[in-house]
C-alpha cells in the first residue's frame, strides 16, 4: 500500500483515554463459570484502549498526543513503554495516587479473548483533564474513562472545530450529543446497536436482519438518520462498512491466520484517526485500518502486534 498521505506539523491526533498494564494468559479454551483451567503460558504487556489507539496512530505516521493517567506503581512504566518508543507525546499523562489500570486477558487456542478491566487511575480522569484542542486536531475517544470526561471532551472538540473520532468501546451510556458529534463513530456491530439506542431510543431494536452485513447497513442508516455524520462499523473477517451522507461502501475483509484478536479494533481506530489527520478520505482511512487490523490479529498482544505503515504494502 502506497503512503500517499503527508504528516503535517499543524495536524495531530489527540487520544484522550485509558492506559493499562495487560496481563495475558494463554489457554486452550476459556473456563466455564466455577471451572479452573491450566494456562499454557503468559506475559505482561502495555495496553488500554486509549494507549493502543495512540500507538497505532503513531505507527501510521501521525503526530500523536496521549492524555490520560497512570498510577504510582511499577505498572505505570509498563503502560507507557511502547507509547514512548512509538514517539507519542506523553506530557499529558498524569500520575494519579493508587494503581495503574490493569486488564486480565485470557486468549484461547482459537485466538478469541476474554477480558476483565480494572480501571485504576483511568477511573480518576475528570472533565478538568480534557486536553486543549485545536481546530486542526483529530480527537480520539473511547469508553474506558469516566462518561462525564468523554462527554466533556467531545463538547470541547465541537467547540474548537476539531474532528472527533469516537469508539463506543466498551459500551457506556454517553450523552446523545457525544455520539452525534462523532465523525466518524467507529463501532462493531454490537456497539453500533447500543449507539443507535442512545441517539434514537424511540426505535430501539428495529434493525434486525438475517445477515450481519445487512444488519450493519440497517443500523448505519438509523445512526445517520438520527444525525451522526459518519459511521464505520467493523465486521471482523467481513471487513467494515463505511457510511455517511455520501453513501455506503464495503471495505472487504482479509483472510488471515488468527492468533489473537485482542486490540485489533484499537489498531483499526488508530489507523482511521491517523489517516484522517494526514489527509485521507474516510474510505481510504478505513481501508488502511482494515489492512492494519488484519496484520495485528496474526500476533500475540496489542501494541506489539501493530504494523507500521510501510508493512501494509
Amino acid at each position: 500500500m502506497t503512503n500517499n498521505h503527508e504528516n503535517t506539523s499543524h495536524s495531530r491526533v489527540v487520544v484522550f483515554g485509558s492506559l493499562n498494564a495487560d496481563l495475558y494468559a494463554r489457554v486452550e479454551r476459556h473456563p466455564m463459570p466455577g471451572e479452573t483451567v491450566l494456562g499454557t503460558g503468559g506475559f505482561s504487556r502495555p495496553g488500554g484502549k486509549g494507549a493502543n489507539q495512540a500507538v497505532a496512530a503513531a505507527l501510521a505516521g501521525a503526530s500523536v498526543t496521549m492524555v490520560g493517567a497512570v498510577g504510582e506503581d511499577a505498572n505505570a512504566e509498563v503502560a507507557l513503554s511502547l507509547l514512548n518508543k512509538a514517539g507519542v507525546d506523553c506530557t499529558g499523562v498524569q500520575v494519579s495516587p493508587g494503581p495503574t489500570g490493569t486488564a486480565i486477558i485470557a486468549v484461547s487456542g482459537q485466538g478469541e479473548n476474554l477480558i476483565i478491566v480494572i480501571p485504576g487511575a483511568n477511573g480518576k480522569v475528570t472533565p478538568d483533564d480534557v486536553p486543549a484542542i485545536r481546530d486542526t486536531d483529530v480527537l480520539v475517544l473511547q469508553g474506558e474513562i469516566p462518561v462525564e470526561s468523554i462527554d466533556a471532551a467531545a463538547a470541547a472538540a465541537v467547540a474548537a472545530g476539531a474532528r472527533p473520532v469516537i469508539n463506543l468501546a466498551p459500551i457506556v451510556d454517553v450523552a446523545s450529543a457525544t455520539l452525534l458529534a462523532a465523525n466518524p463513530l467507529v463501532v462493531n456491530e454490537h456497539e453500533a446497536l447500543a449507539a443507535a439506542d442512545i441517539v434514537d431510543p424511540q426505535r430501539a431494536g428495529g434493525v434486525l436482519a438475517e445477515d450481519v452485513y445487512e444488519m450493519a447497513e440497517n443500523v448505519a442508516d438509523r445512526l445517520l438518520q438520527a444525525g451522526v455524520e459518519s459511521v464505520v462499523i467493523t465486521l471482523g473477517g467481513q471487513g467494515a462498512l463505511v457510511a455517511s451522507a455520501e453513501g455506503k461502501e464495503h471495505v472487504p475483509g482479509k483472510t488471515v491466520e488468527v492468533v489473537d484478536t485482542t486490540g485489533a479494533g484499537d489498531c483499526f481506530v488508530g489507523f482511521v484517526a491517523a489517516g484522517l489527520a494526514t489527509g485521507m478520505s474516510l474510505v481510504e482511512a478505513a481501508t488502511a485500518a482494515n489492512s492494519a487490523a488484519a496484520r495485528a490479529v496474526g500476533a500475540e498482544g496489542t501494541q506489539h502486534s501493530y504494523p507500521g505503515w510501510e508493512e501494509l504494502a
